[in-house]
This record gives structure tokens, C-alpha cells and sequence, in this order.
């Protein structure tokens, strides 16, 4: 058996076929199980990618905002009231979700902040940690608010 097969001499079409038949499978697992993708399908999950990001964001300042609210307990009481396709509406009515400096506002961040408020059992308490509105362009943790300037050459760093 292994005298034949040292033995065998494949002719031109068979190893043209046996490399076609090589590539095509290759492509087959390589894109089904593989993992690879064309590169439509990367630039749509980019685009995915970065929407879910920004909207992840937004919600996240979204949240904050809404804790941080004079009125915190009084409106959670409301979006806990309030049915789950009408909570949205009551973030956005309140401007939680708002970003000033954005021309158009990131879809379904109001949704998404609701639905992680809507999560929360209780509101958690609020460590006043920033000197200006989250939303500000101002805003400075409270620890540097304090700092003051350094002077180059004196300190720890100094040598």
C-alpha cells in the first residue's frame, strides 16, 4: 500500500482540482466556523459597535444625572410608576439623556437609561465628587478642585 502511493504521479488536473477543492474548503470553514467576515459585514459591525458604545455612554451619564437630581426620589418613584413604554419619555421629558454639545441625540439612550433605573432596587447615595454639572464642560473631580498648581521642580518628583 505505502509502494503505491510513493508510486502514484497525479496528472496537471489533478492537482489544479485538488488545489481548487483545498481553497474552497478553506473559505467555507474559514467563513462559517472560522469566524471571518467580508468587509461589508466588518464595517456594519463597526458602525453597530461604536452606536452601541455611544448609547451605553449617554445612558451611563444618563443615570448619573438622573441620581444626582434634587428631585431623585420623587422621580423614581414616578419611572417605577410609570409602564415600561412610557419611561423613555419621562427621561427624555426630564433631560437626563440630553447632551448639549451633540446635534442629534443618541438613539435609545433615554431607553436604555430607564430600563437601568428601572433596575435599581433602591437609589444609591450620592458622593457629591465633582465640583461642576456632569454635563459641563467644567466639571473636575473634587479631589483636583482643591490642588494646587504645581510648581515645576518641587515636590515628590523633584530630583
Amino acid at each position: 500500500m505505502i509502494q503505491k502511493l510513493q508510486e502514484y504521479q497525479p496528472t496537471k488536473g489533478t492537482l489544479v482540482w485538488t488545489a481548487v477543492g483545498t481553497a474552497v474548503l478553506t473559505m467555507v470553514i474559514g467563513f462559517t466556523a472560522g469566524g471571518w467576515v467580508t468587509g461589508g459585514s466588518a464595517r456594519e459591525m463597526t458602525e453597530q459597535a461604536s452606536n452601541d458604545s455611544r448609547k451605553q455612554l449617554v445612558a451611563s451619564i444618563c443615570v448619573d444625572r438622573f441620581v444626582s437630581d434634587a428631585n431623585a426620589a420623587d422621580n423614581f418613584t414616578k419611572l417605577k410608576e410609570a409602564r415600561s413604554y412610557e419611561r423613555d419619555n419621562l427621561i427624555e421629558d426630564g433631560g437626563w439623556s440630553t447632551i448639549d454639545a451633540l446635534e442629534d441625540q443618541v438613539s435609545g439612550a433615554a431607553d436604555l437609561c430607564a430600563k437601568q433605573i428601572a433596575a435599581l432596587d433602591a437609589l444609591p447615595e450620592v458622593k457629591m465628587d465633582t465640583v461642576a454639572d456632569v454635563g459641563s464642560a467644567e466639571a473636575v473631580p473634587a479631589s483636583e478642585a482643591n490642588m494646587t498648581d504645581a510648581v515645576p521642580g518641587e515636590g515628590e518628583n523633584a530630583g
